[in-house]
This record gives C-alpha cells, sequence and structure tokens, in this order.
C-alpha cells in the first residue's frame, strides 16, 4: 500500500460525561484502550486509540466529559476536551440517550447543549452519536432522535450501542471516509498511544472505583513510581494510590486488605493480557492531600495547569 492510498487522521469524541465515550473510543478500536467506569468523569486526559479501516488509519482521541467545571482539576479536563476538539479532522457527539430522553432539561441535557453551542460557534460539521439506544423504548427515541438530528449542525445521526457493538462499524467506516489523504502515523499493530506506565496506573484506578463504588471519591489518583524489566521476561510494576485524607487510606486497604488485594489482583489480570506477558504487581497506599493542585500530576497526564 503506498502512501498516496492511504489517509490518516484524528477523530475527537466529545460528550457529556458519563455518556460513553471511553466505551466507544473502546469498540471502535477493538481492543481496550480507556478505561471504563460507572462514575461520570472517569476519564481525566486525552486517550489515542488508533483503528483500521479499509485505507485508512483512524486515531480515535477519547477526551474527558464536558460539564460545568468547579476545581482546578475539572477546568484543565473541559480545557483539553475543546482542545482535543479543535485539532481534530472530525468531531463524534456522544449522548446518553437513555439520560436525554428521561431528563430533556436535566444535568446531561445541559452538558450537550452547550457542546452544540460551543461546536455552533466553530463552523464544524460533526456527527451525532446517540449511545444506548437499547436501554430506551423506541418512542421515546423518536422525539429525542427528531429534536437533537433537526440541529443544523450535525452532519450525519448515528444511533447505537457502544457496550453492545450494535452499528459501530458504520460510526468507523463514516470517520474512515473523512480522513485527509497521508502516511499512517502508527504501525498497523498498534492499538493506543499511551506510554505504558500511564497505561498501567489508568488501569489500577479503574479497578479502584469499580471496587469501591461510591465509598470512595473522585479524590484518588494512581501514579506507577517503578517499572522493572525482569530477566524471565516479565515486569515488576510499583505503583501508589494516593488519597487527599487520612479516612481515605482504610476504606482503600479494607479489612484485613481485602480490597486493595482484590484490586491489585483484578488490574494485574488486565495488564497482563494487554502486554503478554507477566505481571508483578505491587500497590501502595499514601496520603497526599493537595495531588490534584500539584502541576506536576498535570503534566503527566498531558493537562495544562490552569493557573486560575
Amino acid at each position: 500500500m503506498t502512501d498516496a492510498a492511504t489517509r490518516c487522521g484524528f477523530v475527537a469524541v466529545l460528550g457529556a460525561p458519563n455518556a460513553g465515550k471511553s466505551t466507544l473510543v473502546n469498540a471502535l478500536v477493538g481492543s481496550k484502550v480507556s478505561i471504563v467506569t460507572p462514575k461520570v468523569q472517569t476519564t481525566r486526559m486525552p486517550v489515542r486509540g488508533v483503528a483500521i479501516e479499509g485505507n485508512s488509519q483512524i486515531v480515535f482521541v477519547d477526551t474527558p466529559g464536558i460539564f460545568k467545571p468547579r476545581r482546578r482539576l475539572d477546568r484543565a479536563m473541559v480545557k483539553s476536551a475543546w482542545v482535543g476538539a479543535s485539532d481534530a479532522d472530525t468531531i463524534l457527539v456522544l449522548v446518553d440517550a437513555p439520560a436525554e430522553s428521561a431528563e430533556p432539561n436535566g444535568l446531561a441535557a445541559r452538558d450537550t447543549r452547550s457542546i452544540i453551542e460551543g461546536l455552533t460557534k466553530t463552523g464544524r460539521k460533526p456527527a451525532l452519536v446517540l449511545n444506548k439506544i437499547d436501554a430506551v423504548d423506541r418512542q421515546e427515541l423518536l422525539p429525542l432522535t427528531a429534536r437533537l438530528g433537526n440541529e443544523p449542525l450535525f452532519e450525519k445521526v448515528f444511533m447505537i450501542s457502544a457496550l453492545k457493538g450494535d452499528h459501530v462499524t458504520d460510526v468507523r467506516k463514516w470517520c474512515a471516509d473523512r480522513m485527509p489523504v497521508g502516511p499512517w502515523l502508527y504501525p498497523e499493530d498498534q492499538a493506543a498511544d499511551i506510554p505504558s506506565r500511564l497505561l498501567a496506573a489508568e488501569i489500577t484506578r479503574e479497578k479502584l472505583y469499580l471496587r469501591l463504588h461510591d465509598e470512595l471519591p473522585y479524590a484518588a489518583t494512581v501514579e506507577t513510581e517503578s517499572w522493572t524489566e525482569r530477566k524471565d521476561g516479565s515486569v515488576r510494576i510499583d505503583q501508589t494510590i494516593y488519597v487527599e485524607r487520612d479516612s481515605q487510606k482504610p476504606i482503600v486497604l479494607g479489612k484485613s486488605g481485602r480490597a486493595i488485594k482484590a484490586i491489585g489482583e483484578a488490574s494485574r489480570r488486565d495488564l497482563e493480557e494487554m502486554f503478554g506477558r507477566r505481571v508483578h504487581l505491587f500497590l501502595f497506599v499514601k496520603v497526599r492531600e493537595n495531588w490534584a493542585e500539584e502541576r506536576e500530576h498535570y503534566g503527566a497526564l498531558g493537562l495544562e495547569y490552569p493557573e486560575e
């Protein structure tokens, strides 16, 4: 295949928190590149997943959810999402169909409206992707499709279930046709553009949230402190889970260390599958009250540190 025959470009996936952006990117790529939990605002940084469709290489950018920010970290995440949109060749606006149908004036609907208003000012023509349609009655879906689909902003409307993979191929093909002509940026077998140390930390953070649900607020982060290649081909990974208060540390550890053991085992299984080799994972828990205010933390996530 010659460079002249190939296409390559970036697709930003925008949406309100918990619209299913990470699930969609994973489905489009065909492998896990972004973490998924029921908690809103799980994605804190742009994650690039690489997919091949015909002669096109598509780099899907899973952006943080766009919402009304309150904290410094929130502001950095939202700004990162808008930057991802401005840099992309094509944009997908993902909507949680059940949430928007149930509460047309709810928080998710207001966040979607702000995204539509923001993109309208840019003159871009994204596609509207209504997600989780399998969880919506057809009679409720029709008014939502008419209301959002009639927005002059959107070039195309898709109705999908990212979790089940329904109609995801249609979205990928539409994006592929809109990629500019040019050489591929990544090897054909590469599914993600994220450092292994950072990916490992994200996987452990996913397991942390899945295990603790509502017991632990978002005041937690995971950092890979060391990565040691071993002679037998395995890797030792040392990670620290940082929480903001002393009272949160016992929650992460659990009774007799059961919680952190379960988190570590779940993370290790995923990491071994991803990296294709044995992983020795060691987790530690420390209190760092103001980690969300530290400039260094933002740089590690690829986020710009908001000065105000």
